[in-house]
């Protein structure tokens, strides 16, 4: 996994490649989360990102829970695979996500 964090004022731009998962799902959570004080936009660029595991969603559910508080946040460029397991895990009902066309 590649983790690339660009940030511009109050917005936060992440870009992920690769896998979420139980070995991964840490080291995302360690390079956005301590970032986010201030932050009032976050943006995830899933363009990359191929398989989320049950690790990796409860990193997406706790950014998620942390943006609701103090802005928002959104995923773009998800791919077809993500977006099923979204569906499937009802996760499509709490995170504001873009599929890739």
């Amino acid at each position: 996994m590649n983790i690339k964090r660009k940030q511009d004022g109050n917005k936060m731009n992440v870009a992920i490649s690769g896998r979420i998962d139980t070995a991964t799902a840490p080291v995302f959570e360690e390079d956005v989360k301590p970032h986010l004080d201030g932050i009032t936009e976050l943006i995830l660029d899933f363009k990359e990102v191929n398989y989320v595991s049950s690790a990796g969603l409860r990193v997406l559910l706790t950014l998620q829970k942390k943006m609701s508080a103090q802005g928002e946040m959104k995923l773009i460029n998800v791919s077809e695979a993500v977006s099923d397991v979204f569906e499937v895990t009802g996760f499509d009902e709490i995170l504001n996500f873009e599929t890739s066309e």
